[in-house]
Formats: C-alpha cells, structure tokens, sequence
C-alpha cells in the first residue's frame, strides 16, 4: 500500500501522514498494526467459512476426499 493510499483510508492528507511519520511514529505504527489485523481477521473469517461447509458437507455425509 502506498503512503497516499494510507492517507486515504485513515481520511488524512498526505502531508497529515508525513507529519505524523515524523512527530508521532507511535501512531503510525498502531495504525499498521490495527491494518495488519483486520487482514488477519478477515484471512480468518475465509478459513472459517471453509471448514464450516467441510463440517456441513461431512455431516450431511456428503464429504468427498481429494
């Protein structure tokens, strides 16, 4: 992700961004690692969805290993 696109998705500027890389390098790193998580949250969600329709599919007796 660019800097820019960073600074579009928190709704600051770029220049915002830049201020904040420098004075407050804390908050950036919070708000990457608060990104970071959402991308774990939602790889999780997939998996999830995943192995509930191989639990349904295995439950209904309908389960085919490949």
């Amino acid at each position: 992700m660019t800097r820019q696109e960073l600074a579009d998705l928190i709704g600051v500027s770029r220049n915002t961004l830049n201020t904040w890389e420098k004075e407050k390098p804390e908050l950036v790193r919070l708000i990457n690692l608060g990104l970071q998580t959402d991308v774990q949250i939602s790889e999780t969600r997939k998996l999830l969805k995943k192995l509930e329709e191989i639990e349904k599919k295995a439950s209904s007796g309908k389960f085919e290993l490949k």
